[in-house]
Order: structure tokens, then sequence, then C-alpha cells
């Protein structure tokens, strides 16, 4: 998998707003680190410059050696789980865990490999064929979980919002993220404003206030 390298990030808003103020960081390959903080604190936005999804004012992010500033975000080597995780209702379980290897061009069989590896991982091989209304909720978010899995990420990244409509589905969630981490060996950066849920997954924390990071460590546990 792959480490995650930041150096001297900055994000500003053309208002004038620092949202993340020169942070220096490196996260080890394979650990699940938890970004824990007020409201405002920069750490989803964090989350948005690694995938890409807002451009970094200045500073740089590597995953491993590789700069990932300037490559478009369908590049990066990464895969997000945020609350807008997008599943097509008219396509089934399989479809939808599949679609993005399909516009990648790889081959049927590797497609079909991958996908009910991820069906199988999840517990949800028994629905493959079924139409996304046809499912439930904690279903779903075990799909958008498979389909960025398919992909063979380097990191996971987990905004907290991916599962804040409801608290079982909230658990499921991170029982399925702990597990790609023991398991699969990908790197996991997870955000929560919830400070006891940051001490209860017994990961790494960093504790971000007005932009910066406060610590970094085990000094929760």
């Amino acid at each position: 998998m792959a480490s995650v390298t930041f150096e001297h990030l900055t994000k500003t808003y053309p208002n004038g707003f620092v949202s993340v103020d020169n942070v220096n960081l490196f996260i080890e390959d394979g650990e699940f680190v938890v970004f824990h903080g007020p409201s405002g604190c920069g750490k989803s936005t964090i989350l948005r410059m690694i995938g890409g999804l807002e451009d970094i004012t200045s500073g740089e992010i590597y995953l491993g050696k590789e700069l990932l500033n300037d490559i478009l975000p369908r590049d990066r080597r990464l895969a997000m789980a945020f609350q807008n995780y997008t599943l097509y209702k008219h396509m089934n379980v399989y479809d939808n865990m599949a679609l993005g290897l399909r516009l990648r061009d790889l081959p049927r069989p590797v497609i079909d490999s991958r996908v009910k590896f991820a069906a199988q991982f999840f517990g949800i091989s028994d629905v493959l064929t079924a139409k996304l209304r046809a499912i439930s909720d904690s279903q779903r978010q075990r799909v958008a979980l498979g389909r960025a899995i398919v992909c063979q990420p380097k990191v996971l990244l987990v905004d907290e919002d991916f599962a804040r409509q409801n608290d079982d589905r909230r658990s499921e969630m991170l029982h399925d993220i702990l597990k790609i981490n023991s398991e699969l060996g990908i790197t996991i950066l997870y955000v929560t404003n919830d400070y006891e849920e940051a001490v209860s997954l017994g990961k790494r924390i960093v504790y971000m206030k007005d932009g910066k990071i406060v610590s970094f460590g085990d000094i929760y546990n």
C-alpha cells in the first residue's frame, strides 16, 4: 500500500479564510489514522485535498514517493467514502461495484474476480443481482465500500458523514473499515467530530484546531 505525507500543506479560500494552515504530517503505510477536532478545523478539507476535490493553495501531498498535487483525481491510487457516494439505482449491485473497473477497460475476468471478492468480503454475495431499491441501507453502504476496494486503492479516505444518518449504520461502517485496514492492509484516514468515537477506535489520532495539528499520537488512549 502506501504512506501519506503532508509538507507545509495549506488551504486558503478567496475570502482569506485559512482552512488548513501549514500542516506537516507523515502517516505510515498501512496505518489507520483518525482526524478529530471541532467543525471547521480543517480535517475534512485535508481529505478533500488528498482526493483532489479541493485545490491545494501551497505545500505538497505525497502518496508514497508520488507527488499528488498535479495528478488528476481519477488517476490517484486512492478511494473515497463520503456521504454522497452516488450509487446508481437503475443498476444492480454487481454493476455498481464493477462500474469503475469497466471505465478503466479492465478485462472481464479481472472485473468479475474483484467484484466477487469484494462481495464475499462484505457479506453481500447473495444480493449481487439485486437492484439498489431492493436492498437495505446497510447493504447499500457496503456496496459503496465494495466499489471502493475493487479498484485496489493504496489509501481509503472516510468522512464521518458517510454514515451519519443512523447509529447502527455508523457502527457497521466502522467495523467494515477496520476490517479493510486489518485484513487488506489499506491505509485509512478517517475524519470524526466525535471524541468518544475517536478514542474508542484505539488508533493514532490527529487532533486539529483552527487549521493546525495540535497533537498526533496515542495520547487519548
